[in-house]
């Protein structure tokens, strides 16, 4: 699961300077960030929220689906966030859930613009992928797996790597 949880990192990490969420202070992106060191998590993990919680409202997704993204956090630990995220720091697993968040959420406003771009992720599909559901309940039911394919899927279509 390591191996797993490092290759997602690894190809998802670079998503975040490209979502124009600011510079994090005293941080530069010219490398993916190490999210295995604690001090590279302290830095990222307010910011992170506060894309995710934005991502989730304009997706429109429910606060089960919203936790369940974030790995199945409870409902307090959603609120606490994103209600104080300064002074936050996230677990690896949930920065690199974040990350393909983010990659996700670009990929689709590259792909389709608006305002498909935050539709289309509760829409059902009928790609082989999804199998008529919708491509939040895929990645929900698949975990981060399912959303590291649905990430490769959309880069696929977008020309990306």
């Amino acid at each position: 699961m390591a191996a797993a949880a490092g290759a997602a990192v690894a190809a998802t990490a670079t998503a975040i300077p490209g979502m124009a969420v600011g510079n994090v202070v005293g941080y530069s992106f010219d490398q993916a960030p190490d999210l295995s060191n604690v001090e590279e998590r302290r830095k990222l993990s307010e910011n992170a929220i506060k894309v995710f919680v934005n991502i989730a409202r304009k997706w429109d997704l429910n606060e089960v689906q919203a936790r369940g993204l974030l790995g199945g956090v409870a409902s307090s630990t959603f609120h606490a966030w994103k209600t104080k995220p300064r002074g936050k720091q996230l677990d690896q697993d949930t920065l690199t859930r974040i990350s393909l968040v983010i990659g996700i959420y670009k990929a689709l406003n590259i792909y389709f613009g608006k305002p498909w771009a935050d539709r289309w992720i509760g829409l059902e599909n009928r790609g082989p992928l999804f199998a008529g559901q919708a491509p939040v309940d895929y990645m929900l039911r698949h975990g981060q797996p399912g959303m590291a394919e649905v990430r490769r899927l959309l880069d696929a279509w977008r020309g990306g790597r």
